[in-house]
């Protein structure tokens, strides 16, 4: 495994930038987590303050001590860190700037989820370029030229788990490479078009306090596209 990029540490955080297909928290199963290797390559126990689902890339805070993690856990809940996500999707989705306000059964329990979005980009993708000459991929990009690409910004409200794709996927706005929520042929298409293998969402701008004033840490989304899509 590579080393996990560290933005930011003081005396009470880090703020890392986990890359898609780490999971945050250890367990039956789970050979490499956040709280597993940043502990050997920091030389120091680290603390969860929030998690992001193992497919999603981006930026979270970890603390160093239990007393730091309770401070900062209360600060995250309270709306004192604030989190910008970005997402690749195929479709359109309207209107191009709203909230979604769809509860989400987790756990056996209905919860309140909400997600505000803003689309900030729009291009197509041929279905066509370097598709395989047999299999079902073949015949699908013999059906479909292009395919509707947007990038979305999204602000939450809630956490709950996978709210952003299963919220976008209820609009049919599908994130690129989700293999839980996404649309599946697309995904076959992409993969071959374009090389997408992984989830194209990720946690791409934190606004924490520090030492009475706003830090705002920020790392790009990559398309993942080649020059010629638009």
């Amino acid at each position: 495994m590579k080393p996990i990029e560290i933005l930011y540490q003081d005396e009470e955080i880090f703020v890392i930038n986990k890359p898609s297909g780490l999971a945050v928290q250890g367990g039956q199963g789970v050979t490499h987590s956040v709280d597993r290797d940043l502990p050997q390559q920091v030389g120091c126990p680290v603390y969860l303050v929030h998690r992001l689902d193992k497919d999603t890339a981006g930026l979270m805070i970890v603390a160093k001590s239990p007393a730091a993690a309770s401070k900062w856990t209360k600060l995250a809940g309270s709306g004192e860190v604030k989190k910008v996500y970005e997402a690749v999707c195929t479709g359109r989705i309207s209107p191009e700037k709203s909230v979604i306000r769809e509860s989400l059964v987790q756990h056996g329990a209905v919860r309140e989820a909400v997600t505000h979005y803003e689309v900030v980009k729009k291009w197509t993708v041929d279905a066509n370029a370097n598709a395989s000459a047999d299999g079902d991929c073949a015949n699908n990009s013999a059906q479909v030229k292009t395919i509707p690409m947007q990038k979305i910004r999204l602000k939450l409200e809630t956490g709950r788990m996978h709210q952003i794709r299963i919220h976008l996927a209820g609009k049919g706005c599908f994130i690129a490479g989700d293999d839980k929520h996404g649309d599946f042929k697309a995904n076959k298409l992409l993969k071959k078009a374009c090389g997408i293998k992984r989830l194209l969402l990720a946690s791409i701008s934190l606004d924490i306090p520090i030492c009475g004033e706003r830090k705002v840490f920020t790392i790009p989304l990559p398309d993942y596209f080649p020059p010629e899509s638009r």
